[in-house]
């Protein structure tokens, strides 16, 4: 018998449907080596060699699969094709000793069905160094970063802080836009309005052109430059100088990659990017849609069939792309041999499909309708351009104009609806006198930036080179979880520790934080993978001017010592005034005589704790009477991490770190 080894139980159960009694797929739940935690692990004396641990709950299925391959014929590696899954099958083939086995095979394929898991059986290979080189390499750099990097904070700034490679250019991105935000000086600016009528019709037009110059959103400054404009247009006689309608084509979006799948989630059902990876994940293990981490949008020659063929039957030949439509990615560094995100059965629709999590079907319904999407005609729309010339004698000749739009042909539109406003224009001709009814001026004023969402942080950090498909998640993620950023209606803020974590690196270690840098790092990751670099030597290239900066910073950078500030407060404790430290989860209330009273209290308000315990809107699971609530840690080495708990404690004492509506992936891996 052939042992078959995959990461999870489920993605186990699905491929053991599909295969006969000659073959046993068991699970290696994730992981089964990996850096030691309480040390380094690397030896940067002698070029950078990791030393890997079997984790301890790892190590009971490490040695039932040891037993398992022992006894079989063949060991199959059927991990997940990306760099992460290869390098699993090269530890699997470690930690089992397979190197003494006659038949070791890997298999690779993008979608768990039968056809793929047989094709796949029939052309098994070897164990992809290269790919795992580059795992190694990234493993391995962020093992220097985090574990070098975050003591220095420890004694520069706070204890317990830490800093990572890729994520703290995140947390720069999020901390530069909101010194963007706080340096923003709005402009004031005003817009004209009118109404016009003839007969019985009424259009709106505004004012865009004053003579030749056309008038940029700017151009009227104030009130007084407004009521000016306003007086002369009272005074004119309007006519209809332009009418023309041509159609449009609107071109339907590629398939789904992982990161537009994550922003698409985010915008249209406020998922966060763990929670969709978590979803379609699941999908992915059951057989539902194609690998979910990806960024080609290719699509094969089986699927392009399909989706006409699926289209054709249901909706009618009109509403099937006369030939299949492919799609480039923008990105060089794209595996286009990898394919989009998309159902592995289309016919399976979402209506149809047998899934209890709600949450699962309103991602395969994403997909589904993104793939059949991709696959038919461009929306015809007929848009309609009206423009009205005023005119006063002595006086400059304004032009207004106005615009409307009317689906002629929906196309890919009865799928995938987007926001189309329909907007219908009355019946008017060119030369047509128009009275005036009514003038509207209206004041604005210029806005800031706006804080990235997830969606719009994915799309920078995918734009700028910066991370992998499979990383987005988790560097979303690992940030809240330091308490660098907050994430308040859907919008992330940097907390003060944010930006002094930020500052200490921009100011000490450019190199790290820098977008440039970090994206070319993943260019130099892609090489390794293609086998064009040794990873010894990409990290040499790193890891030697950063571990004399480091040297030199140690000596020279003072600690950050934010000034206690008094208080009225008196310590309930010893009696002395309480003041306002600044720690890890940013400020909270200290007694003055530490450290003989060690007394601490969060700080309700500006920098410190919030007020009170928020409902998440969910029964508790365990005693079914009270609701979940979400509250920080008050106190000790965990004082202002937010976890979920029971709003009826001491009653019931449910607690839990993750959101239950959140649930956390089996093995997670984090990047230091």
């Amino acid at each position: 018998m052939d042992l078959v080894i995959v990461e999870s139980p489920t993605k186990a159960k699905t491929i053991a449907a599909f295969l006969g009694k000659g073959y046993q797929v068991e699970s290696s739940y994730g992981h089964v080596r990996d850096l030691p935690k309480s040390q380094l692990g690397v030896d940067v004396e002698h070029n950078f060699a990791p030393r890997y641990v079997i984790p301890t709950k790892a190590r009971k299925r490490v040695n039932q699969l040891k037993k398992l391959a022992a006894a079989s014929e063949a060991v199959i590696l059927a991990t997940d094709e990306d760099r992460e899954g290869e390098a699993i099958a090269w530890h699997l083939a470690a930690a089992l000793g397979l190197e003494k086995k006659d038949r070791v095979e890997r298999i690779v394929f993008h979608e768990i069905t039968k056809s793929a898991i047989e094709n796949a059986l029939k052309h098994p290979r070897g164990i992809d160094q290269n790919l795992v080189d580059a795992q190694q390499a990234r493993r391995v750099l962020d093992r220097l970063v985090g574990y070098q990097l975050s003591p220095f904070l420890w004694k520069k700034v706070a204890k317990r802080l830490s800093a990572g490679r890729v994520q703290s250019v995140a947390l720069r991105l999020i901390v530069d836009r909101e010194k963007e935000i706080r340096a923003f000086k709005a402009d004031e600016y005003w817009a004209i309005a009118v109404l016009f009528s003839k007969g019985a019709s009424e259009v709106e037009a505004m004012l865009v052109r004053i003579d030749q110059e056309t008038l940029d959103r700017l151009a009227i400054k104030n009130e007084a430059e407004a009521n000016r404009l306003v007086a002369d247009l009272k005074a004119s006689r309007f006519t209809v100088s332009e009418l023309e309608t041509k159609e449009v084509k609107r071109n339907p979006l590629p398939p789904f990659t992982t990161s537009t799948l994550q922003q698409e989630a985010a915008k249209r059902l406020g998922y966060s990017a763990k929670r969709t990876m978590l979803l379609a994940q699941h999908l992915y293990e059951a057989g539902r849609i194609t690998y979910m981490r990806t960024d080609s949008v290719t699509l094969s020659r089986e699927a392009l069939t399909q989706a006409k063929s699926w289209l054709t039957t249901n909706f009618g030949s009109e509403y099937a792309a006369q030939a299949p439509r492919t799609f480039t990615a923008k990105s060089k560094l794209v595996q286009e041999a990898h394919e989009a995100i998309r159902p592995t059965d289309v016919a399976l629709t979402p209506d149809q499909i047998a899934l209890t999590d709600e949450g699962e079907k309103k991602i395969y319904r994403l997909i589904w309708q993104r793939f059949l999407a991709s696959q038919m005609p461009q929306a015809r729309i007929a848009a309609t351009l009206l423009e009205i010339e005023g005119q006063k004698s002595g006086s400059p000749t304004y032009i207004l104009k106005a615009t409307g739009q009317r689906v002629v042909f929906e196309g890919y539109l009865k799928v995938w609806p987007q926001k189309l406003v329909e907007k219908e224009l009355p019946a008017l001709q060119k030369g047509d006198a128009l009275d005036l009814k009514n003038i509207t001026p209206s004041q604005h004023f210029t806005e800031p930036p706006p804080r990235f969402s997830e969606a719009s942080l994915i799309k920078t950090l995918e734009e700028y080179g910066i991370g992998r498909p499979s990383t987005y998640a988790p560097i979303i993620s690992v940030i809240q979880v330091r308490n660098y950023v907050l994430k308040e209606q859907g919008r992330f803020w940097p907390t003060e520790i944010g930006e002094l974590v930020n500052q200490v690196l921009v100011e000490n270690f450019p190199e790290v934080v820098d977008v440039q840098f970090t994206a070319k790092m993943e260019e130099s990751l892609d090489a390794v993978a293609a086998g064009f670099e040794k990873w010894e030597e990409l990290i040499g290239s790193f890891y030697e001017p950063f571990a004399k900066n480091l040297k030199v910073k140690y000596a020279e950078v003072e600690k950050q010592n934010p000034v206690a500030t008094p208080t009225n407060e008196v310590c309930e404790k010893c009696g002395k005034p309480m003041v306002i430290k600044f720690g890890r989860f940013g400020k909270f209330l200290a007694c003055s005589g530490f450290p003989e009273c060690k007394n601490t209290k969060p700080l309700h308000g500006e920098g410190g704790a919030k007020e009170g315990p928020k409902p998440i809107g969910m029964k508790c699971s365990k005693c079914s009477e009270g609701e979940i609530v979400e509250r920080r840690v008050s106190r000790g080495r965990a004082r202002g991490k937010i976890f979920w708990g029971c709003s009826r404690y001491p009653k019931c004492d449910y607690a839990s770190w993750t959101n239950p509506k959140e649930p956390v992936p089996p093995d997670p891996k984090k990047e230091e």
